[in-house]
């Protein structure tokens, strides 16, 4: 990681060199690609997710006062600047620096005394294609923010914390992409539990690769995207405090506690017999989705590829039918993966577009991406750009400050 920013940049940007008795570090924290486990983190069961080489890097350097002025690189997101306070004004909705605010904002209402910084940003991640490029802008001023003011916090709290934080944007999310961009370890994929927050990695086997392709299309993070969101959040919450109710339960018995109370056939009996059919799919999707993961965690351990690369096939079908959050663009995605070697491919991240992760034999990637291009970006004439729009994804660490 480059610990300085090209001085030009930094000197367009604020209008004056860095000073050596405040200098400019930088904060990288990755993407991220979920590889089983989709919409069940803010239901608090288990995900398997792996942070990506491709990063949000923010040069910053310490001020003085409590401003925080924030620069991109990218010229389409307009500079802003904020106050450094525990009710920090929205920006309009969409706006990439609410994700900024939205640390700042967590971390003051912990440390009220915290100065500002002067931040430059700028990744080579891609923009809405589902890969967490907001939590990693998140997590990556956070702690610009914490080594500017000195400050430390143990890592699984400030995974928690960052959490409740970017709810600020409005998305009612879970704490999957906070705790594996700080989390991640080389070369491993991780199981994330929560109540209480802990990560479990488990090694990539060197013979696997993981393809990332986005669809083309984006996958916002507001507007209808969000509303669809939050609404299978209120969806799994309703499905399950009924289903607790017919087996005799409290309301506040969690998603964990009913798999553990009965096998999950029996729990989607009594949900076929109790919720709606809307509710009923939405909650098969979560309790087939939780059995998953631990499959898939127990075939990445013992090097089964073929388990593996069904589960992520059955994994995509529950999205697509259950989850209602596919999009046709993903699903030919998906289709054109397993004709082109893949073992198995699934959408990654919340969906309404985004990205799809495939998996196949490290030996059969160029194969894979060279039919991804020609037959899927060639036809839309972004075949030219393919490189930004598929990559073999590098299981790597989590963020860091250099």
């Amino acid at each position: 990681m480059t610990s300085t920013p090209p001085p030009a940049a930094f000197v367009q940007a604020f209008g004056a060199l860095p000073s050596p008795a405040t200098p400019v570090r930088v904060a990288r924290a990755p993407g991220r690609v979920n590889l089983i486990g989709e919409h069940i983190d803010y239901c608090g069961l288990s995900v398997f997710p792996m942070a990506l080489r491709q990063s949000v890097r923010v040069a910053f350097q310490a001020r003085s006062d409590r401003k925080t002025r924030l620069v991109n690189r990218d010229p389409r997101f307009a500079p802003s600047a904020f106050a450094v306070s525990e009710n920090i004004p929205p920006a309009s909705a969409g706006d990439w620096t609410n994700y900024a605010r939205a640390a700042v904002g967590a971390l003051a209402q912990r440390f009220p005394d915290l100065r500002g910084v002067d931040a430059l940003v700028e990744s080579d991640l891609p923009i809405a294609a589902g890969l967490s490029s907001s939590s990693a802008l998140v997590v990556a001023m956070a702690l610009a923010l914490l080594h500017a003011n000195g400050v430390t916090v143990a890592p699984l709290e400030l995974m928690a914390m960052l959490a409740r934080g970017e709810r600020y944007v409005g998305t009612a999310g879970g704490g999957m992409d906070q705790a594996i961009v700080l989390g991640a370890r080389a070369g491993c994929a991780s199981r994330i539990d929560f109540h209480p927050l802990r990560l479990t990695p488990t090694a990539v086997p060197a013979d696997w690769q993981f393809i990332v392709a986005w669809s083309l299309v984006h996958a916002e993070k507001s507007g209808a995207a969000q509303q669809a969101y939050n609404e299978r959040t209120r969806q799994c919450e309703e499905a399950r405090r009924l289903v607790a109710a017919r087996l005799g339960r409290r309301e506040d018995v969690s998603y964990s506690d009913l798999l553990a109370a009965a096998p999950v056939e029996e729990l989607l009996e009594l949900a076929g017999a109790t919720l709606s059919e809307v509710l009923a799919r939405r909650f098969r999707h979560v309790v087939t989705e939780a059995t998953r993961v631990r499959q898939a965690e127990t075939a990445m351990a013992a090097g089964d590829l073929a388990a593996f690369g069904r589960l992520l096939d059955a994994s995509h079908q529950s999205l697509r039918d259950d989850y209602d959050v596919s999009h046709p663009e993903l699903d030919l995605l998906v289709d054109l993966a397993r004709e082109g070697g893949a073992v198995g491919a699934r959408l990654t991240g919340a969906g309404f577009g985004g990205s799809i992760v495939a998996l196949c034999r490290v030996g059969r990637a160029p194969e894979l991406v060279g039919a991804l291009r020609e037959r899927f970006y060639a036809p839309r004439g972004a075949a030219a750009d393919v490189a930004r729009h598929v990559f073999t994804a590098e299981p790597s660490d989590g963020a860091e400050v250099g």
